[in-house]
């Protein structure tokens, strides 16, 4: 690929060139990764520690009570890593339908009953067991000191820090973790995580047992239980990560991987199936002809993402079926060249986060993906370990027929995707776009710059950017092109314009093999809507 060097948008970050590298949204977690590089580790160990730092350092996005996901190349082939972790066993839809009342249709955003089991320590062990180079407890050490000596807080986090503040505050341990003067803490002001490192030291010390199968995991389902929820230890005891194999799609030469349901990974692969049909690169790459093709496949693949994307084993069509070329080539042909529609789900069958990638230099890449969900996850905390807790409970349906209707040890409907790119059987990129249900959309955007138009990774990632929401709604960054915008209303789209640089359009790590990685190296950008880095040797 020959990219174009150029960059049209309005940023000051220009791609990183290095035969070792981690990209993150945060400085301090690529620096904790790069730590482990410099110790001799491989992709693997950075990618560890600078998830375990990432956790301290960007808390409104994720904790120690994460889910995770990752795609992993190990020199030979592609590993996929499910660790999003299940409902407790006490979760039955007559359980939440009896406390919240018959018209809830999902159990609720925030509180004890949004907390299913957490995946993202299970996902550090089981990488480090099957392909780490360093001791596990080495790994943690960045994060432990970044807990106990604290760190200065920056501007995009902070903004998002103080925002849920009137909607979490008085959801258990969260003022006592997260408003450490009775507010959030202000730009630039110290915050430090003590409950947190005494945590990251028993799962080093450990090497993770003590979360899943000891004091730590004990202690958050006690108090889970002793706030109004049912999660029991044996819900933690019981858990364990799955290795997948990633599904694919081909797309202008190259094959895009992502992690099968319950995530929504499928939904990029979709997409970008539908968009195969249309020479998308004889059009102007930030006119409207080639927004509203994407826009449009995008709608299309969500119309049945949402309608039948589950757990894998509660599917009733599977992911072939969905990704199947003639069904794409079917659904592309709704597509109105001039007009905004509002599609609704097909029938295929026949008859919300960090993101962070590391590479070295013997080719090892690392596609990584913890998240809390919405900000600060279900605002639980528990305060002894520092343990803040995810709220993907709130992806389940309590729609009867639903395939992800709530069910004891049923994994709910994600939307964390890690994302890799190949060619020929040979690893080409690892990245990934998070926000919510952006980050499908984000995989599409930015593949579509670097692959139709060669724009390279760190322009894609700079690119303005548009979001759909559900029915005509669309949101777009303000530097979108004003014609553009105008033009795609015409058509039908409710267009927002939005200046949020932090979860509407998501942010993403990119990681791009340049060539031989002990000659040539790897091509990295890190998105400028956060406060991250690429850093590398």
């Amino acid at each position: 690929m020959h990219f174009d060097f150029t960059n049209p948008y309005p940023t000051t970050r220009i791609p990183v060139f290095a035969r070792n590298v981690v990209s993150t949204s945060h400085p301090l977690g690529a620096q904790a990764g790069l730590r482990m590089l410099w110790k001799g580790g491989n992709a693997v160990d950075a990618a560890i520690a600078a998830a375990a730092a990432m956790t301290i350092v960007e808390p409104v996005s994720n904790g120690l009570g994460s889910d995770a996901f990752a795609i992993l190349w190990d020199g030979k082939e592609l590993h996929g890593l499910n660790a999003s972790g299940p409902a407790p066993q006490g979760w039955t839809p007559q359980y939440f339908r009896k406390k919240y009342g018959d018209g809830a249709t999902t159990p609720p955003k925030r509180g004890v009953d949004s907390v299913s089991v957490p995946g993202a320590v299970g996902a550090w062990q089981a990488l480090s067991a099957k392909f780490g180079k360093l001791p596990f407890a080495d790994l943690l050490q960045p994060a432990i000191e970044i807990a106990e000596r604290g760190y200065l807080l920056p501007p995009v986090v902070q903004g998002k820090w103080e925002a849920p503040i009137a909607e979490l505050g008085q959801q258990p341990g969260f003022a006592q973790s997260f408003l450490p003067r009775g507010r959030a803490p202000k730009v630039g002001e110290l915050f430090q995580f003590p409950a947190a490192a005494r945590a990251l030291r028993l799962i080093a010390e450990t090497q993770g047992e003590a979360y899943y199968r000891g004091e730590i995991g004990e202690t958050v389902a006690r108090y889970l239980r002793d706030n109004g929820g049912v999660m029991a230890a044996s819900d933690f005891a019981n858990y364990k990560p799955e290795w997948v194999k990633p599904i694919a799609k081909d797309y202008r030469g190259y094959t895009l991987h992502e992690i099968p349901p319950n995530g929504q990974g499928i939904a990029a692969l979709m997409a970008l199936g539908i968009l195969e049909n249309f020479d998308i690169a004889s059009m102007p790459v930030d006119g409207p002809e080639s927004q509203h093709l994407q826009i449009e496949a995008m709608k299309l693949a969500f119309a049945d993402v949402y309608e039948h994307v589950s757990d894998l084993a509660s599917m009733k069509v599977t992911p072939a079926q969905l990704l199947d070329d003639g069904y794409l080539a079917q659904r592309a042909k709704l597509i109105d060249r001039k007009k905004a529609q509002d599609f609704k789900a097909g029938n295929p069958v026949k008859g919300g986060t960090i993101y962070l990638t590391a590479a070295d230099e013997n080719g090892m890449m690392v596609s990584f993906i913890q998240s809390n969900y919405m900000g600060f996850g279900s605002g639980v905390v528990e305060p002894t370990f520092g343990i803040s807790l995810q709220n993907r409970g709130h992806g389940f349906s309590l729609r009867e027929g639903s395939p992800n209707i709530v069910e004891p040890g049923k994994r709910p409907f994600h939307t964390i995707i890690p994302a890799f790119l190949t060619q020929d059987g040979q690893p080409v990129m690892s990245f990934g776009v998070m926000g919510g249900n952006m980050q499908p959309q984000g995989h599409l955007q930015t593949l579509v710059r670097m692959l139709d138009y060669k724009q390279n990774p760190q322009a894609a990632c700079d690119a303005p950017r548009w979001r759909f929401n559900a029915g005509f709604e669309i949101n777009v960054e303000h530097q979108m092109d004003a014609a553009t915008v105008n033009e795609l209303r015409s058509r039908g789209h409710v267009m927002e314009v939005i200046n949020d640089s932090y979860q509407d359009f998501g942010a993403g790590q990119f990681i791009w093999r340049a060539g031989d990685p002990k000659s040539e190296g790897y091509l990295c950008a890190s998105d400028s809507r956060r406060d991250g880095q690429v850093a590398g040797y």
